[in-house]
Formats: structure tokens, sequence, C-alpha cells
């Protein structure tokens, strides 16, 4: 459950907008809209979606090493997301591993609408400079016109997360970390030389600078990297690991 002071919210119109798009986009791959409540004495806005036991793909990246075809799995969800999102003209515009969540058997879905946008139109850009840093595309960046292909970037920087166990530049401050992926475009892979050919084409693929040349959610989900794709049950293993590791820490906190 998001709990949303509404007192403190600058933007009300964003949460309103979050709870459009998700009652409006049910999919397999996205988190569903259950029910809102107002609770009046806060004023709190309270948004109720179905509960993912499995926790975030943060945390499983961050305790395990993963294998391509599992990595591909997760790249193939997310995606399936991204282009029902994108034929509905909706940009998430905040991809990252903090924003899929995972169930305990290996499903995913994509969360945290707070930062998506509706193009209307054909053709329809927008500018406004939203998402977190690490993870933005350079037009976003740029201040240049964008649409849908912000996301696949953002998917291509959480496939680095998914190979690296963190994004690019996430050592750099964010305003260093902005330039260099302004500047520098697609952006370094500490492991690269250990990637098949297949996965380091998959990812230089969505993270090719230049959004006219950038393949589109669809397009990447006939990428041929796309057949090492395992079952989802073979995500389990990882996810209990994490949760394992978790509680683990937290038991030790409370100690």
């Amino acid at each position: 459950m998001k709990q949303v002071d509404l007192g403190k919210q600058l933007r009300v119109d964003l949460i309103v907008n979050e709870i459009i798009v998700l009652k409006d986009n049910s999919h397999p791959n996205i988190i569903n809209f259950v029910r809102g409540h107002l609770e009046l004495a806060g004023p709190e806005l309270w948004i109720v979606m179905e509960y993912m036991d499995g926790g975030l793909l943060t945390d499983v990246l961050t305790f395990n090493i993963m294998t391509e075809g599992q990595i591909a799995s997760v790249c193939r969800e997310t995606l399936q997301a991204l282009q029902h999102l994108h034929a509905q003209g909706v940009i998430h515009r905040d991809v990252k591993s903090d924003n899929v969540l995972l169930s305990k058997d290996g499903n995913i879905k994509i969360t945290d609408f707070g930062f998506c946008a509706k193009l209307y139109e054909p053709g329809e850009t927008k500018t406004s400079m939203v998402g977190t840093p690490y993870w933005m595309a350079p037009e976003v960046i740029q201040k240049k016109p964008y649409d849908h292909k912000v996301d696949v970037w953002s998917m291509g920087i959480m496939a680095i997360e998914m190979i690296d166990g963190e994004p690019p530049y996430v050592t750099e401050d964010r305003s260093r970390a902005m330039d260099l992926i302004a500047t520098n475009g697609r952006p370094p892979i500490v492991s690269e030389d250990s990637l098949s050919a297949r996965f380091r084409g998959f990812v230089h693929s969505a993270l090719t600078p230049d959004p006219a040349g950038r393949p589109s959610a669809d397009a990447l989900l006939k990428h041929e990297f796309m057949a090492e794709c395992v079952v989802l049950s073979e995500l389990a293993p990882l996810v209990q690991c994490a949760l394992a590791i978790r509680a683990e820490e937290k038991g030790r906190k409370r100690g």
C-alpha cells in the first residue's frame, strides 16, 4: 500500500494521474490497482495495490549473480509491460530495478507510475526532465523533445544493473552523472567482455544514444537475445536468496 500525505504533496495531479494510468492499464506485467481510500484526518490518500511477495529486483541483483538467461527473462517481462503502455500512449519515465517487483515464484511486474506521462496524438513529445538521473536517456537530460523510447534506454540501464550490480556512473554525484550521460552517449559496461555477442548487441541497441535509431520495446522483443529467456520459475531461487539475506539483516538490526 502507498500512503500519500496530501498536505505535503505539491502536485496532487501526479497522484491522480498515477491512479488513472493504473486503473486503465491492466496487464500481466503491470502492478494491479486494487482501490484508493481518502483518509480525511491526514489528509492522506491510501493507494492499495497488488502485493508482490518477492520484493524488488534491486535486491535480487544485489545479492545474486544473474545468468544471461535470467536477465533476458526480466528484460522480456519489462519490455512486455512497456510495449502495452506505449501502445496506450503512456511513457513510464522511471524504469529501474527499484520499480520492478517480483513474486516468490518469479513473476515480474513494473510499478510506481508517479512520473508517467500520456501522449495523446501521434508524434506528440514531452520535454520535462523527470525520472532518476542515472537511468535518464540523453535526450531527457538535454531537454530535447522525447517520446516512449526514453523507457527503452532506461530498460537498457537496468540490464547493466543486472550485469554489474549497479547502474553506470553511480559513484558520481547526480549532476556529474547527468553530464556524462549527455556527453558520452552509450555508457560503459564494467563486465562487457564477459557478455555473449547476442547480449552485448541487445544492450547496445537499447542504449543507442540517438532516439531515432533506438528500437522500440516491440522491436527489442524480437531481438535474438530473447531466445535466451529461461522460464520464470528459474528466478525463484534468486528471490528466495534475496529475501533470506534481507530478513537476516533486519534480524541483526533488531538484535
